[in-house]
């Protein structure tokens, strides 16, 4: 029974990356036909990424009442219902109305089943899992690229991944009696009742792995938006070129976590996210090198290596750092400040190339390095396992 139950969180977590990469697989398309522009994204990007934050600081309220088995049926039910959403409507502005459930559907989902992994399995399989999520987020463009090769529509793109939500939506609510056998009902809650932020802002070492975590998000999805265009503009290849040598950032992290799972066997959480932080560091100098083009390229591969171990094992050692009863609600802040990050900083980014250089791109990776190196200091040093 415990293993069908980590089976049906595999499957969870592919379920959890499927949708997240669909609006940019799909917007330019979507644009043209819905009559707006380009930059557009921007906004039904925005308003996912607010209801995640939301979503994501009310999980361990909603996770201590109902229990992770039912916040992660219930979130992905929320998720499939934005998907029809977006698989009938014509419409920007009810996109835009869509994006609200799609994103605090997202948020509880990912923040509540991170914690439940972290306390009842293995650092692997938190490695493992992440790699499911980009296996996810990879198949998803796949699927809408069939859609719109095939003479469809990209309705029909978001609504092949709504009916595998709505397939996995039943999966989850008839595996809920499994949930309470690994105390994921809701006898989970626990004395004292859900933490408020400033409880949560005051435990020793809190601010730090928030600070950690926005880092590295701002880093991994700087690196994933501005990559191509670097290539492009820095290293002189072609877009077409250029975009599909970007890719090789994700298939460094994806390729990375299923590695980093068996690296977890021997090698500490901390361990780990101290070897990710060095693998960035060098991506990092290859992509400043002069040189042939096949730097660059290393240096993405490296980056996206480097990036790995990084965000799973910082999840996997939360309980370790603040205890179980604390656990829920801190990677629930976490995971709002990833996306704080991951809303603030690749934006904040172009700003700057448009102002100077893209040129800049790996500086600017650095400098999240380092403040993000200081703030695991700091949580170790505050928060010892």
């Amino acid at each position: 029974m415990v293993h069908l139950l980590l089976v049906i969180i595999y499957l969870a977590f592919i379920s959890l990356g499927l949708p997240d990469s669909l609006l940019g697989s799909a917007w330019p398309t979507m644009h043209t036909e819905l009559g707006v522009p380009l930059s557009y994204a921007g906004a039904i990007s925005m308003l996912i990424a607010c209801g995640t934050i939301v979503s994501s600081l009310q999980s361990d309220r909603l996770t201590r009442r109902f229990g992770t088995g039912k916040v992660t049926a219930f979130s992905v039910a929320t998720t499939a219902v934005a998907l029809f959403g977006f698989s009938v409507t014509r419409s920007f502005w009810l996109l835009c109305l869509w994006a609200i459930p799609y994103g605090l559907g997202a948020g509880s989902v990912d923040a509540s089943l991170n914690n439940y992994v972290a306390l009842h399995y293995k650092s692997r399989h938190m490695s493992w899992l992440h790699c499911m999520w980009g296996l996810g987020a990879m198949t998803g463009p796949y699927l809408m690229g069939y859609a719109l090769t095939n003479g469809q529509s990209w309705n029909a793109g978001y609504r092949y991944i709504g009916i595998i939500q709505v397939v996995l939506t039943a999966v989850l609510f008839i595996s809920l009696p499994l949930w309470k056998g690994r105390s994921g009902g809701a006898e989970e809650e626990r004395d004292g009742g859900p933490m408020r932020l400033r409880q949560i802002f005051a435990i020793p070492g809190a601010k730090a792995v928030m600070l950690c975590f926005f880092c590295y998000c701002a880093i991994e999805q700087t690196a994933s938006l501005w990559a191509s265009t670097y290539l492009s503009e820095v290293r002189g290849m072609p877009p077409e070129r250029a975009a599909g040598f970007a890719s090789l950032f994700f298939i460094g992290i994806t390729l990375g976590r299923g590695l980093s799972g068996f690296l977890t066997m021997r090698f500490t959480d901390s361990r780990m996210i101290r070897m990710g932080c060095c693998g960035i560091a060098l991506g990092i100098a290859a992509m400043l090198l002069p040189g042939p083009d096949i730097l660059a390229m290393g240096g993405l591969i490296l980056i996206g290596l480097g990036c790995a171990p990084i965000y799973p094992c910082i999840i996997h050692s939360t309980p370790a750092h603040f205890g179980a009863d604390k656990s829920q609600a801190v990677i629930g802040v976490q995971m709002a400040s990833a996306y704080v990050g991951t809303l603030a900083m690749p934006p904040l980014f172009g700003l700057l190339a448009g102002r100077f250089t893209v040129g800049l791109m790996p500086l600017y990776l650095a400098a999240l390095l380092v403040v993000m190196i200081v703030m695991h200091t700091i949580l170790e040093k505050k928060a010892p396992v």
